[in-house]
């Protein structure tokens, strides 16, 4: 087992907020593009400080039962989720939580390229991550935490993957 890094809620909005500032200095997104689920607090962080639209990709990547599950096989959706409409895609910044083994962050630019309803409006895709881990071989244009291992991250939402809704509903029992 690789070692853990434990991240607290403020330690993640402040790493969240370090990602914004990289991406405000040096890039101008039309559209943020979400990779599900790691995606989805970053990107709901990220559109309302830059008042962007966004759009989410979902793709399933891990499986098992634990936190610390296995990566396998990328499944991609039928379609992105967007109210966004085909000519905001023209500079995405394709964000997930962090890039492990760079596969995904791969196969999500090739997928966005060949997806007909945007394809011909892409004139650019950047990429952004709060952790890049060492032994990835995708280094995203935008992260603001470059690791020297390869830990196991636990982001501040991820221990409800071992909880179970009785245990939540015996602790709100009014």
């Amino acid at each position: 087992m690789a070692d853990k890094l434990v991240i607290n809620f403020n330690e993640y909005l402040n790493i969240v907020e370090k990602l914004t500032v990289q991406v405000h200095k040096s890039y101008k997104p039309t559209v943020l593009v979400g990779i599900m689920r790691g995606a989805a607090p970053i990107i709901d962080i990220l559109s309302r400080i830059l008042k962007l639209p966004t759009a989410y990709l979902v793709i399933q990547s891990y499986y098992g039962k634990a936190t610390e599950d296995k990566q396998g096989d990328l499944i991609f959706a039928r379609d992105i989720s967007s109210v966004a409409e085909n000519k905001d895609f023209q500079r995405i910044l394709l964000v997930d939580d962090l890039s492990d083994t760079g596969l995904t962050f791969n196969k999500s630019i090739e997928w966005l390229k060949k997806y007909e309803p945007i394809k011909d409006f892409i004139k650019e895709i950047k990429t952004a991550c709060l952790w890049k881990k060492k032994s990835s071989i995708f280094t995203p244009d935008f992260c603001p935490v470059m690791l020297d291992s390869d830990p196991w991250i636990q982001q501040p939402t991820e221990h409800f993957e071992e909880i179970r809704i009785e245990e939540i509903l015996k602790k709100h029992k009014k």
